[in-house]
């Protein structure tokens, strides 16, 4: 087992799994780009059969460094949004060498840890590293994902103005119709007070846009990788960086305005909070585990390209979680079930 981030370990977890259940971690809380990378190199030692992944680095340095390993590799599962989209890409390039299912796209996945796992730990973690009142700042989310809506509608419940910058049409107008401002990052640059990314995509927030944020705006990242922030840019444009408080280091531009970058740009959720409750995680976590049982199942049958969730998977899930929170709904009649599935009913 290893981390999916730099800074998304917790140390105490991460103890635990060795001392109380044997599990061979690699993980530090903190750890530098060199040290992340060894400690997946060191999982690879382990010659794994199937991969479970989160932002598909252990994937890309499997297919990369160690290609011994492949005809090993029954299939594999994703978690993020941000691992799907490379997962896709290297499929597309005829590069992915083993079939990998995309739970980040299942329903029990993305409309519930998405939505409202982000939503929640965001906000946790950069009132965590930050402590301000989010009540009547001017909060700008980047993206209009389930990440994006469930940041959205934890921030404005809060008290915050909420503001969102896109690059497709339907997601924006699906913003505008859910009641928050919609702009490009260059307008919402002006009047910001906090900023969140949560696209997968790089320098959504650039070095123009860091020339009109006002002093003192706080720029925080909920995608997966650092890269959303330009952060090089911020660096060259600093004339002075400090630690202000743990996760929040304060940029000192040349005409005296402050930018406060938290979490080093990494997943602010996990750098100053503790990720996800585990109350919603558990319906992601079961998307992994029964996606890997279907993967060991059927592998000869599937091609080397990203596959969604079953249907079926999908929906027991959501069964077993209505269970667990002790919900019951309806069942249909047989006479409903011939309804549906007839044409000759009608008025």
């Amino acid at each position: 087992m290893t981390a999916s981030n730099p800074l998304s370990t917790q140390d105490d977890v991460a103890s635990s799994l060795v001392s109380h259940f044997e599990i061979p971690t690699y993980a530090i809380k903190g750890e530098d780009n060199v040290t992340y990378y060894k400690h997946i190199r060191a999982a690879l030692d382990h010659e794994p059969h199937v991969t479970m992944d989160d932002g598909a680095d252990l994937v890309s340095t499997l297919h990369k460094e160690r290609r011994d390993l492949l005809p090993k590799v029954v299939g594999g599962t994703e978690e993020t949004t941000t691992g799907v989209i490379r997962l896709r890409a290297m499929a597309a390039d005829g590069a992915l060498k083993f079939p990998v299912i995309a739970v980040n796209d299942a329903q029990t996945k993305h409309l519930f840890d998405n939505r409202y796992g982000t939503g929640q730990s965001t906000i946790d973690g950069i009132v965590r590293a930050t402590n301000i009142l989010l009540a009547g700042k001017n909060f700008v989310i980047a993206g209009y994902g389930w990440c994006g809506r469930g940041l959205a509608s934890r921030a404005r419940g809060m008290g915050a103005n909420v503001i969102v910058t896109e690059v497709d049409p339907l997601p924006a107008l699906e913003a505008v119709m859910d009641g928050y401002r919609v702009m490009t990052m260059e307008e919402a640059a002006v009047i910001g007070d906090i900023f969140v990314t949560v696209t997968g995509d790089l320098n959504v927030i650039d070095r123009h846009h860091f020339d009109l944020m006002k002093d003192g705006a706080i720029v925080s990242n909920s995608g997966h990788f650092n890269v959303e922030i330009n952060i090089p840019a911020l660096e060259q444009m600093a004339v002075e960086k400090r630690l202000v408080r743990p996760f929040v280091d304060q940029y000192l531009l040349a005409d005296g305005r402050h930018i406060n970058l938290l979490g080093e740009g990494r997943l602010i959720n996990l750098a100053a909070a503790e990720g996800h409750p585990a109350s919603v995680m558990d319906m992601s976590f079961a998307n992994q585990a029964l996606s890997l049982e279907y993967l060991a199942k059927n592998a000869e049958k599937l091609e080397k390209r990203v596959y969604s969730v079953p249907a079926d998977i999908d929906r027991e899930i959501a069964r077993l979680k209505l269970d667990a929170m002790r919900v019951q709904i309806d069942v249909l009649t047989p006479e409903q079930v011939a309804y549906l599935n007839s044409w000759e009913e009608g008025t």
